[in-house]
């Protein structure tokens, strides 16, 4: 049987980073449970979780998020990560009902390797990451250092200087 695009692991584990946030129930537990799953799929070899915020809605209502962001050491391919991330999203009773709406879960993939790709399912690296501090704040707790392509991480959060955002 051959394995498509979509479906195929990548020959060799590559880090990934996955957003993760929730306003709706028990969003720390939520994200802990997520996480959990996530290091259990098959193809995920390691895991590491960054400490928890706080943040204010981005061009939403609602109430704060919880969010994180989950270091993944994997050899699944970048679509096939993404499927496995709304399976769980789902599993945690997640709907869109409209853009932004309040979430139960929601799980981003914003890095896999080096990976720059453009489809109607998939954009990498994840377009709005260097707006969001409370994107920047977890990625740069699991990386110091890290350059996107937009800019170090630090000048990019000094950006997003406006958007409230505290360690839980």
């Amino acid at each position: 049987m051959s394995s498509t695009p979509e479906t195929a692991a990548v020959q060799a584990p590559v880090i990934a980073y996955v957003g993760m946030g929730a306003n709706l129930g028990d969003a720390r537990a939520t994200l802990l449970a997520a996480a959990a799953q996530i290091a259990a799929l098959p193809g995920v070899h390691d895991t590491t979780l960054s400490p928890l915020y706080r943040s204010a809605p981005v061009d939403a209502g609602g109430p704060d998020f919880t969010n994180a962001v989950l270091k993944v050491e994997t050899s699944l391919s970048p679509e096939a990560l993404l499927r496995a991330l709304q399976a769980i999203e789902n599993a945690h009773g997640r709907e869109r009902p409209y853009r932004n709406a309040p979430r139960s879960l929601d799980l981003d993939l914003l890095l896999h390797g080096t990976e720059h790709r453009q489809t109607e399912f998939l954009t990498l690296p994840h377009p709005r990451m260097h707006e969001r501090a409370f994107v920047l704040m977890p990625l740069r707790d699991l990386a110091p250092g890290m350059t996107l392509a937009q800019g170090v991480i630090e000048e990019l959060l000094a950006a997003c200087s406006d958007q409230l955002l505290s360690r839980i």
